[in-house]
């Protein structure tokens, strides 16, 4: 076992689940009233098992996702427990490693971190990662990360885009639907950005170069969207938010339609989220609607990486961030996703700059 790195400190702090919310998360994190509590004071590890290593961790990912997770509910993957630390994907560097170790002190590592300063993972668990001038960190949780894997199957696999379709994506300034807008865009598609505010909008159009931008927070949303369409309809909806703008777009599909259903932020903070109404158009249109989870084509990340790689390098795909800082944030930072706080990947800056390792 190498000796830990002299500037580290001897304690490290986490935040863990106190209790499942109702409805919206609940920030106090010191008074035994909020969602969540601060873990202090404790010990840094420094004995490992042989297939461990001790990772700081530098970034968090903060996604609409980890609100389910929340849930005592059967799902995709088992629910956070009371007292675990809240799961998330992180970034960060290798600072104790067994011998024989396939990681070494200084690494760039990327895994299920979780929302803590320090955190023990199994090195099958990580993977390396590489850092350069054009490749940051972050990335690693946004345009390298889910969201684009997200992205990108849930358009190529799910919805099997072709080239001159029409495509529709909801929540498309957040993580999941800049991606997407921007694969559909290079993919030869007519895309549809659907986003709530003037600058988000405005962004999307000037800047990712999506002509269509819809703005949900309208008031007369619904007759902008149906007057953008046309004659022409939908042939692929992308859907991040659920509820009544899913039900709307159903309303004007064209034959042979599909739809990815990515997520339904709309609703996760809902104990009775409305159902749908116009789902009979399915039925008429001979359209599909198809749930996915991006963890069923973790055999097919690297032809993913590789294609996306290639567009940033080329400067074909942008990257936005929306960045917190400091490990107490990271609670703020998921309520804000349900408040469109973000534009772009949100990620938590939880490690202070410091010396090399």
């Amino acid at each position: 076992m190498s000796p830990l790195p002299s500037n580290l400190p001897s304690t490290y702090s986490s935040i863990v689940l106190r209790e499942r919310p109702k409805a919206e998360i609940l920030p106090s994190l010191t008074d035994g009233k909020g969602t969540f509590s601060l873990v202090e004071n404790q010990p840094l590890p420094t004995q490992l098992k042989p297939d461990q290593v001790l990772v700081k961790v530098e970034w968090v990912s903060v996604d609409p996702a980890q609100r389910g997770w929340l849930n005592d509910a059967r799902s995709y993957v088992p629910p956070v427990k009371i007292g675990e630390i809240m799961r998330a994907g992180g970034v960060g560097r290798v600072v104790l490693a067994p011998e024989g170790s396939k990681f070494k002190v200084g690494d760039w590592v990327n895994g299920t971190l979780g929302w803590t300063e320090f955190a023990v993972a199994r090195a099958k668990d990580l993977e390396k990662v590489t850092i350069t001038k054009d490749i940051e960190p972050s990335y690693y949780l946004g345009a390298l990360g889910m969201p684009m894997q997200t992205a990108y199957w849930g358009l190529m696999d799910v919805a099997r885009i072709k080239k001159g379709e029409r495509v529709v994506i909801s929540g498309a300034a957040g993580a999941v639907g800049s991606i997407a807008c921007q694969i559909a865009l290079l993919k030869g598609c007519e895309v549809i950005a659907i986003a709530g505010g003037k600058e988000k909008c405005e962004w999307l159009r000037n800047e990712i170069g999506v002509p269509s931008v819809v703005d949900y927070k309208d008031p007369v949303f619904a007759t902008n969207y149906k007057k953008l369409l046309g004659k022409t309809g939908t042939d692929v909806y992308f859907d991040n938010v659920g509820g009544e703008i899913l039900d709307l777009v159903l309303t004007r599909l064209n034959k042979n339609a599909r739809v990815a259903l990515c997520g339904a932020i709309s609703a996760y903070n809902t104990p009775n989220p409305r159902g749908l109404s116009n789902y009979l158009t399915l039925i008429s249109q001979r359209a599909k609607i198809e749930g996915f989870i991006v963890f069923d084509y973790a055999d097919r990340y690297d032809e993913a990486s590789r294609q996306v790689g290639e567009w940033i390098s080329q400067g074909k795909l942008k990257i936005r961030e929306t960045r917190r800082y400091g490990l107490t944030e990271a609670v703020n930072a998921l309520r804000g996703l349900f408040e469109g706080a973000n534009s772009g990947k949100m990620v938590v800056k939880i490690a202070a700059d410091g010396p090399k390792l």
